[in-house]
């Protein structure tokens, strides 16, 4: 095997793991059990792992447990501390509360107090002035309520919010692994639109996969995903990846800007939205999906897409 081939089929198998670890973060996770899912032997797999992802197995899980904790924290205000706890895994409260103290350098308690009172600091400046908001739709940020499936945006606020069944679609995608924002355009104009040209998929739905919440997770650390769906069965040709965002409910709203302002977009969604919607996440990742009427202007950057993420109800 070639050596590009051969990096190839290791970056396949690490990004199998970590999919594998968001979607089952209340469950054992052991270490034999997941180097039987990249196809790694057992006695080997723990120093792989540290040698790709520059942190042990164990230091991994612990940090995408706490930070999964954290934005549930913000995201469902009304569950108590403890069930958050065993969602992600943790056995008792106290192992939580002193793992969450280590990482966060507070309580949970006194981090979701925090974050609940940066929100309404938010909607109270927003609400101030709400022509602000109706002025420059990408920052309006209110929370609207649901109402048949649909929410309508509250006073001074433009953000409407869709809830739909998606069905499951099949990708190929890049990992850029790093600081959003700027990078992220560069990557898709650089590395992942030349790819697509190549293989002439340029035509097909797009998406762009957050794994990580930037504001809760070290900006080398944050993972995205640049994506374009595919064809059941299609030979996804490396460097990319084949996967399934998996169907099922998803709320969403659309976003159009330069992406300057898009974490406030999503924000907006996460944090004022969610919390008010009678919803809650599930392990399935957040997405941009780029639809064949989505708008870009290439004079000035500015874009559409929808911004989605998964709901079940509470």
């Amino acid at each position: 095997m070639a050596l590009q081939d051969s990096r190839d089929e290791y970056a396949r198998r690490m990004h199998k793991v970590q999919e594998h670890i968001d979607q089952h973060l209340d469950e054992a996770l052991e270490l034999a059990n997941l180097a039987q899912v990249a196809h790694f032997s057992a006695f080997h797999f723990h120093r792989l792992f540290r040698a790709w992802m520059g942190e042990t197995l164990g230091d991994y899980l612990r940090r995408r447990r706490l930070e999964t904790a954290a934005l549930r924290l913000i995201t469902q205000p009304d569950e108590p501390v403890l069930n958050i706890a065993l969602a992600v895994g943790f056995g008792s409260s106290e192992a939580f509360a002193r793992a969450f103290k280590t990482r966060f350098g507070v309580t949970a308690t006194v981090w979701r107090e925090q974050q609940a009172r940066q929100r309404a600091q938010r909607l109270a400046r927003e609400n101030s002035n709400p022509g602000q908001a109706l002025g420059n739709p990408d920052q309006a940020l209110n929370h609207p309520s649901v109402e048949h499936g649909v929410s309508s945006p509250s006073p001074g606020s433009s953000m409407k919010v869709t809830i739909a069944e998606r069905a499951p679609a099949h990708i190929a995608y890049m990992r850029h692994i790093g600081p959003y924002g700027k990078p992220i355009s560069d990557f898709w104009q650089h590395t992942f639109a030349p790819w697509m040209t190549t293989h002439k998929l340029m035509g097909a739905m797009r998406y762009g996969i957050s794994h990580d919440d930037p504001a809760i997770t070290a900006p080398d650390k944050c993972r995205y995903d640049a994506c374009v769906e595919v064809p059941a069965g299609f030979a996804v040709p490396p460097p990319a990846i084949s996967t399934t965002i998996p169907g099922g409910k998803y709320a969403s709203t659309r976003y159009r800007g330069n992406g300057s302002d898009i974490g406030a977009s999503w924000d907006g969604l996460l944090r004022d939205w969610l919390p008010a919607s009678g919803m809650q996440l599930d392990g399935r990742p957040f997405f941009e999906y780029y639809p064949q009427d989505a708008q870009y202007d290439p004079k000035t950057g500015v874009f559409e897409c929808d911004l989605c993420i998964p709901v079940v109800s509470l």
